[in-house]
């Protein structure tokens, strides 16, 4: 069940006959005029088109097309099939996500909820499209805010003693809600590789950018002692590799010598917000492929 929320309403409502294809492939003559006319083949118009090719030693072709059919329901298995055809011709990777079917998110919190108050001030807005189905925490802190949205929060303590048994838990929670996504807005417990498995490129992560300057503790403590300028925020995709996977976002802000440690954390916090929230927004509106180790955006 979708939380009530208006604004994500009236964009189901405008946005019933539109579909988003991304697509990754090697870089060879026809793909786009292919695509084109398999499209106008069904009926479809399209309203927006992206394209990116890496270099001739690499030759990696990315293409991102936004498009519209009349009766885009009842055509839905009939484009996915003309689909599969192509990619198979030319050795695609793809999505294909049709507008009327919300993606529907999960939020970890810990006992710092300013990322999550920020991902739910921007669900309210409508700026995040995305059925925010459940919150799970391993500290209250979040539930009255989270609970005044309508929206479920499951409280499950955790730590590394028990981390199996947790993630149980939290993987049957997203198995029932049929979870597309994961965000970890500062989420204070490190995933197994188990986990990171069963949602590949599906869970957003943020950290700050002191990385990797003053990895481990106290990074704001040391950076003070260290007269860092710049302090920012990253947002990637979770992968096995601790903090080390695909980038899709990065801001910064000014410090100087005026600021207190204190006044580190606070800046350091807004901009989290901010980047996170930017790097789920893309995600939710499928402006991101990744390859490699690395994420082509078509912000």
């Amino acid at each position: 069940m979708i939380s009530s929320n208006p604004q994500i309403e009236q964009y189901l409502t405008n946005n019933q006959n539109s579909a988003r294809l991304l697509v990754s492939c090697p870089d060879q003559p026809g793909i786009v005029s292919t695509i084109s006319t398999l499209l106008f083949e069904h009926g479809a118009n399209i309203v927006e088109s992206s394209q990116y090719t890496t270099d001739p030693s690499e030759g990696t072709f990315f293409l991102r097309i936004v498009f519209e059919a009349d009766d885009l329901r009842n055509k839905e298995e009939a484009i996915r099939g003309s689909f599969e055809k192509v990619a198979d011709q030319f050795s695609m990777k793809w999505t294909l996500s049709f507008l009327y079917q919300l993606k529907k998110t999960a939020i970890f919190a810990s006992k710092d909820i300013s990322c999550l108050r920020e991902l739910l001030y921007q669900w309210e807005s409508g700026d995040l499209l995305t059925d925010i189905a459940l919150v799970i925490s391993n500290h209250e802190t979040g539930r009255e805010i989270v609970e005044s949205f309508g929206i479920p929060f499951y409280y499950i303590p955790a730590n590394k003693d028990i981390r199996d048994e947790v993630e149980t838990k939290q993987l049957d929670l997203l198995q029932e809600y049929d979870i597309d996504l994961i965000v970890l807005a500062r989420y204070m417990q490190i995933l197994t590789p188990n986990f990171v498995e069963a949602y590949p490129a599906q869970i957003i992560n943020i950290h700050h950018s002191f990385l990797p300057a003053f990895i481990g503790a106290s990074p704001h403590k040391r950076a003070y002692d260290r007269g860092v300028k710049l302090i920012g925020a990253t947002s990637h995709y979770v992968t096995n590799d601790l903090d080390e996977g695909p980038i899709i976002e990065q801001d910064v802000i000014r410090v100087d010598h005026r600021n207190s440690v204190k006044d580190l954390k606070k800046k350091g916090r807004l901009i989290e917000r901010s980047v996170l929230a930017r790097g789920v927004k893309w995600h939710l509106e499928d402006r991101l492929i990744v390859h490699e180790n690395k994420t082509i955006v078509f912000a």
